[in-house]
């Protein structure tokens, strides 16, 4: 397994393995790798030729008050687990490589971004779309793969891969919980033990809820106010928004009809950390 630490490099290693007939594969990571990422990495490595590993914590998706000093980092240990899993490269470049003195160019999506996470967090996306392609552009990949957790991020990446024509196939996973339900997220390591058993309403809400809708009902207000009800019966969860949305556009919805693709989303405080999850939601025709 190779680390590589600068674009020109990640590009050879990339055009060398498509000159030999391989598919590139790409996950992009922020590292502090969990099982949800080595999904990711397993789905790569059964689709593609050749997978390449990103580590970069991103300095532009964290507003100046979050936790990018204190983002969990081991790269010693993700080494280890992404060579356990076969992987050909990683890629880890310099802060100083991608945001050099001067920089002054940012990729945006418009209205996907606008609500939720966009709302809540203004310049996060921003700093996704930006890092993104320009990973993009480093390792040159025929696919790339998304956790479904960040569905919105997700989303974005997606609309921004199109519009830009670079040609990269946008693979969604599904999301991978522990087994008592939460999602996995790097953040889960933030949490005491009173805080992670709190924590749990969030999945919990989100499984009563499509089980609701399962049974019938088809007014997302009553979904939404039960959601945030189950939520906030937990000592130190804060809710930051309950929503249903349309799944290809993330705007609102009153009623799941018939035919629907629609997301049930999460955003919440336990304690400090803000956690983040989601349910697909499908309505027979």
């Amino acid at each position: 397994m190779r680390v590589i630490a600068s674009t020109d490099e990640a590009r050879r290693f990339s055009d060398e393995a498509r000159r030999a007939g391989k598919i590139v594969g790409f996950v992009p990571t922020m590292g502090f790798l969990h099982e949800g990422h080595l999904s990711l990495v397993r789905a790569s490595r059964r689709e593609c030729g050749t997978t390449i590993v990103s580590i970069f914590v991103n300095p532009a998706q964290f507003a100046p008050d979050e936790d990018f000093d204190d983002y969990p980092r081991n790269f010693e240990r993700d080494a280890k687990l992404l060579e356990a899993e076969g992987v050909d490269a990683i890629f880890a470049p310099k802060r100083e490589e991608f945001y050099a003195e001067g920089f002054q160019t940012y990729v945006t999506v418009e209205d996907i971004t606008r609500p939720l996470e966009g709302a809540s967090r203004p310049t996060h996306f921003r700093g996704v779309t930006t890092v993104v392609a320009m990973l993009f552009n480093a390792t040159r990949p025929d696919r790339a793969y998304f956790g479904g957790k960040d569905a919105q991020q997700a989303a974005t990446i997606s609309r921004m891969a199109a519009d830009l024509k670079t040609g990269v196939d946008i693979v969604v996973m599904p999301i991978v919980r522990e087994s008592d339900g939460l999602a996995m997220s790097s953040r889960n390591t933030y949490l005491s033990p009173e805080e992670r058993n709190d924590a749990l309403a969030i999945s919990r809400a989100l499984r009563e809820a499509k089980a609701e809708i399962e049974a019938g009902e088809r007014d997302a207000g009553n979904i939404l106010a039960r959601m945030r009800e189950t939520i906030e019966r937990s000592e130190r969860a804060n809710v930051d928004y309950v929503a249903a949305v349309e799944r290809e556009t993330f705007e609102s919805v009153d009623t799941f009809r018939a035919g629907g693709r629609y997301y049930l989303l999460v955003a919440c405080r336990v304690g400090k950390t803000r956690l983040i999850d989601n349910e697909p939601i499908s309505i027979p025709g």
